[in-house]
């Protein structure tokens, strides 16, 4: 595409913008009329900086597509490793039969029971909200 027409849509495009930004200040007040302004001068921004045109020929390359594609590809991958790590669903020591490492450093190999009467031994008022509990029924 030709300079002069992306030129031409981008201006457009801005003073339209600016224009229905002046109505919706005058409606609902300047901090909507504001958003609306930046959100219409981003167009002429693009132009200026020359997005525009690399988005324009973007459309019309495949090599180009080939590697929005491969941008997104990696993106996907890496948003779908961060669930998998949060949630544990990546590969762990656990699955070799072994525990996690934060679970051998907090508790050095202990069982999980062992843990809990040691922590409820160090704290003593822990111990007795416990018993209180267990006195009542509730554990």
């Amino acid at each position: 595409m030709t300079d002069f027409f992306l030129f031409s849509i981008s201006l457009a495009v801005t003073v339209l913008g600016l224009a229905g930004s002046w109505a919706v200040a005058r409606r609902r007040g300047a901090g909507s009329g504001l958003r609306g302004a930046a959100w219409s001068l981003l167009p002429l921004g693009a132009y200026l900086t020359g997005l525009t045109k690399f988005l324009a020929d973007l459309a019309f390359s495949p090599v180009k597509w080939a590697g929005v594609v491969v941008l997104g590809l990696g993106a996907v991958l890496y948003m779908t490793s961060g669930v998998m790590l949060r949630k544990g669903g990546g590969a762990s020591e656990v699955d070799s039969g072994r525990p996690k490492k934060a679970e051998r450093a907090t508790s050095g190999g202990a069982p999980k029971g062992a843990i809990e009467k040691r922590q409820a031994a160090a704290d003593p008022d822990l111990a007795e909200i416990e018993q209180i509990l267990k006195d009542r029924g509730i554990s």
